[in-house]
Parts: C-alpha cells; structure tokens; sequence
C-alpha cells in the first residue's frame, strides 16, 4: 500500500503550499487503499474544530472519487455532546451534523452521523447538583470521563461487537503539544500496521491519523482552498475561531509564513479545569450580538470560586471524615477534606442555573432562545438523588423549579410524585430538632430509610442500613471530626511504636468507639511485642470479650433479644 510522505523533521520543518497540495493527493490515495483494503468499518472523531472538520473533509472527498461499487464500508461519523458545550458551537455542530447526513445521502456516500450523549445519571449538572461534586479541579477530574469518553467508547465498543473491529481516524497532531507528539511517537513504534496506531483505551480497534503532521497553517489553508464537500461553510468555521481570539486577529491564511488562529479552542461552557474561558469570553467582547451569552460567563466565574468550604459538607459522600495535611505559611495543619455541596448549596446552584436558563431564552437571538441548559430528565434524575439517596424527603426541586419558571414540573420517571413523606413531614422534624442540623439529617435518614423498605417485599439488610445511619448522622460535627483526629493518632502512635501516646490516646475512647477499636486491631499485628501486648490489653479493656457483644450492632441486638 502507497503511503503519504511525511518531512525528515517532523514538526520543524516548513513546507511550501506546492509541498502540501502533493501531500494532499498522496494522502487521499492512501485513504482510499486504507477504506478499500478490508471490511473493518470506520469512526472519524468529528467535534466540529479545524482538525476534525480537515481530516474530516479529506475522508470525505477522497471516498467520493471511488466508484460507487466501492463505497460500501459504513464510515460513522460522531460527535459527543457534553450538554454543557459552548453555546454556538454546540448549534454549529448540530446543524452541520444534519447537512452531512443529507448531503451524504443525496451524494450516496456510505457516511453515518451520530450526536452522542452522556448517559443522564452522568451528567454534570447531576454530578454538580445531584451529588453535589465540587467544580472539576485537576486533583478530581471527574467530568472528562463522564463527559466525553465514556460516550464515545459505548457507540466505538458496539461496533467492534457486530464487526470485529474497528478503525478510529482522529484529526490529532503532533504539532499540538509536545505531551501530544510524544505520546503519538510512541504508538508508532507499536504499530503492526502502516499508519494505523494501536488503541491503548480500546481492544480491537486501530487509530488512523491522517493529518498528524501537519501544522496549523496547512489546517486552514486546505479549509479555505478546498469547498467543504458537505455543503457547510469553511468560512463561517474560521470566522468562529476568529470570534474566539482574544484580539480578534485571525489573518488570512495565504502561505506557510502567516501566522493562524488555530490556537483558539471550544469547550464546555462550565470548564473549570482551565483559569478562564477564553474563547467564550472573547466571542462576548468580539460580537455586540452575542452579549447574551453574558450569564453563562458570570456563571461559570462562581463555579470557580476558590473556596466554596462554607458551602460544602465536613464529611466525604460515604460519611466519614477523611484528613489531610494542609501546607500554612506557618507550618502544617490537619484538617478534613470538605465533602460534597450541601442541601442548602445544592439547591442554590439549581436555582440559579434555571434563572440564567430563563433570562438567555429572552435574549438569545431567534434561533437560540429553545436553548436548554439542563433537561428535564437530568432534573429527575437530580430530585431521585435528593430523595432516595440524601433523604431529604421535603422534595424541593418541583418547588424551586415552579418558583424559576412559573411552570409545573412534569417528572418524566413514572411514580415520582408518589410519597408519604414530604414538606409537611419535614416542617414538623425541623421545629423538633430546633435549628440542630445533625439531629434534622439523622431523623430523615431514619424515617426515610422505613419508608424506602417498608415499601419492599423483604426487608434484608434494614438493620444494617439503619446502623449506618446512626454511623454518619450521629455526631456533631466537631465530634466527628475529633474522632477522626483521634483515630489518626491512634494510627500513628501504633506505626511509630510510641506505648505513651497510644495509651494516653486510647483512654479517650468510650463504648460508642468500637469501630476505632476494630481497626487498631487490625493495625496492632504489625507492631512490636511490648506494644502490641500493651494494646491489646487496652483494647480488651473496651467491653467484655464475650461472642454476642463483641460486635454490636442493629441485626444481632435485634436476635439477641429474641433468644433471651
């Protein structure tokens, strides 16, 4: 099989626009011995940039010159959109996506768009709201996967289940970054295949990259000398990427020598991995009629709000306490990791997101204004969240929503409205528990937890769900967290061998810290003799080493009561 050129020095050395022209006609040779030279069908990444949008139009092109009698391998185009995607690109890419598929039909051409979704239940706004997850930092990066990858890898891994196999032809380049360059060098070296890269990420499939060499000043001069064979608008494509340059330069690209705006780059509205929105904010300050999108930016800023402690639980999702050592000016300190956002927080950024929601869809332009920040079914999802598994049975999401909107909220999941428990019943435990928040958590999780299995054929595992309750809920939250001070001390008095802390420590415990005592127990085995005696001796000291005490807890107090 005849391959393209590529230059000795590779992502240095320049080429003229003669040079380019040549590599073009040796490139779509090389795509059509590629597409014809088995039946393993073909994904091309399409997000609607430059790169996708150039390998793109070269697969495309280099196909319609075969003959039809040759054109018979399905080549899918996708296209992943977060739901949280730049406005403008978002609605560009969709409608480019619906051109392409009739253009593809009327030309007969065996190309297949798909728009993927994450799955709802793995939405940010129900990562952020429902679950209340912090902003994305680059220490927990818990968007990208969710997002992204796991759409794309779903729709790649089916068809490898009906085909075998499969190809995925990208528009990466190493002229990226240099982290891009080395990480596409060394799965050349891997390569069984001329110009087809091994997928680490998924088994059975191959990654094509026809363009991997090319600079981004090649990338526009083709966009803009070749027509785009689908009908849309290379132009319109860089006059985007010109919106979204800081000073609004994009020059025309006429050779080699003239620099590009091809460093701009789209992405999701809400990104917090990034320090600011660039493209987003320089379209607003480029284009008088995109002003609208105002909000989104605001938005955003508080997203990325340094520090949101106030607004977020002591304890981690599982409900416990974890620490960690925070570098001070002034030395080390020890403190709890904040957990997710709470109630009050949670259904804050709801509120506020259905606002901002509210106020674009009266100032967008015409053609925007059915622009839908979060969906009905991430809303559902959100409130079964609320309920089911935080237990806050007051039920405020189809409150907050109808205070936003003025409209009713229809809950897409079958049964949803149906409860016993709900705003009266928590009026009630919150004059009860006279402003004590902890007691207010405990008593809904308790009363929620008999609701949810009263509602079960068989109640297993009731007892254990109730003990966790009492687990997380029961103490305030300074106790919590010197419990979970003193179980680090503990921790290290043992791994450093010192008898004194450990004894001094361990009297602190009471009858209620068996779960401390369980785990030093474990932990004693490793350490020396005399500590370890001594230990144990203390731990004894805990409560009578008999059978049915040992481990107290819901299921076998229930039983022992039974058998006496």
């Amino acid at each position: 099989m005849a391959t393209a050129q590529q230059p000795e020095n590779k992502g240095q050395e320049t080429r003229t626009v003669a040079d380019l022209v040549e590599d073009i006609q040796a490139l779509t040779t090389e795509i059509q011995e590629l597409y014809c030279l088995d039946e393993i069908p073909w994904v091309v990444g399409y997000s609607g940039g430059k790169d996708s949008s150039c390998v793109l139009q070269l697969v495309w092109n280099a196909i319609a010159t075969l003959p039809p009698e040759k054109r018979t391998k399905t080549i899918y185009v996708i296209t992943t959109d977060t739901l949280v995607e730049n406005p403008i690109v978002a609605a560009w890419v969709r409608n480019s996506l619906k051109q392409m598929k009739s253009e593809a039909q009327a030309q007969g051409l065996p190309f297949e768009p798909h728009l993927l979704q994450p799955d709802f239940k793995e939405t940010f706004w129900v990562g952020l709201i429902g679950k209340g997850y912090p902003a994305p930092r680059g220490k927990f990066r818990w968007c990208t996967e969710r997002l992204k990858i796991n759409p794309s890898n779903r729709f790649i891994r089916d068809v490898i289940r009906a085909s075998g196999e499969a190809i995925l032809v990208l528009g990466t380049r190493k002229a990226e970054s240099t982290k891009r360059a080395s990480r596409m060098k060394k799965f050349e070296a891997q390569r069984v295949r001329d110009r087809l890269s091994p997928n680490m990420n998924l088994p059975n499939s191959l990654v094509y990259s026809p363009i991997e060499d090319w600079q981004n000043d090649e990338v526009w001069i083709y966009l803009m000398q070749w027509e785009n064979p689908w009908g849309y608008s290379n132009k319109d494509l860089f006059s985007m990427y010109r919106g979204a340059s800081a000073d609004n330069e994009c020059p025309l690209v006429v050779d080699t020598s003239t620099p590009s705006c091809g460093s701009s780059r789209f992405g999701c509205w809400v990104c917090t991995l990034v320090s600011q929105d660039k493209s987003l904010a320089a379209m607003i300050q480029n284009d008088e009629e995109k002003e609208w999108m105002q909000p989104l930016l605001d938005f955003r800023k508080e997203l990325d709000a340094e520090e949101t402690r106030d607004k977020r639980d002591f304890r981690r999702r599982n409900g416990g306490v974890q620490l960690y050592e925070r570098n001070l000016e002034d030395g080390i300190s020890i403190e709890h990791i904040p957990g997710p956002f709470i109630k009050e927080a949670r259904e804050d950024w709801l509120r506020k997101l259905l606002t901002v929601e509210k106020q674009i869809r009266q100032t967008a332009p015409e053609n925007m204004r059915d622009i839908t920040l979060i969906t009905l079914e991430e809303m559902s999802e959100i409130r079964r969240i609320w309920l089911e598994e935080r237990h806050e049975f007051d039920d405020s999401l189809p409150r907050i929503y109808q205070e936003v909107t003025g409209e009713e909220f229809q809950d897409p999941r079958p049964g949803a409205d149906y409860s016993l428990l709900g705003l009266d019943e928590w009026a009630v435990l919150e004059e009860i528990c006279e402003g004590d928040v902890m007691h207010l958590e405990l008593m809904a999780k308790l009363l929620d937890t008999e609701y949810q299995y009263r509602k079960k054929a068989r109640r297993t595992g009731i007892y254990n769900t109730l003990e966790k309750c009492f687990d997380t809920s029961s103490r305030s939250q300074k106790d919590a967290i010197d419990h979970a001070h003193l179980k680090r001390d503990l921790r290290e008095a043992i791994t450093d061998g010192d008898i004194i802390k450990f004894k001094e420590k361990f009297k602190q415990l009471t009858l209620g810290d068996v779960d401390i005592k369980d785990e030093v127990r474990d932990e004693i085995i490793a350490i020396p003799d005399e500590v370890n005696v001594i230990a144990n001796d203390q731990i004894s000291t805990i409560s009578p080493i008999e059978p049915d005490v040992t481990s107290q807890n819901w299921a076998n107090i229930k039983f022992k009561g039974k058998n006496h």
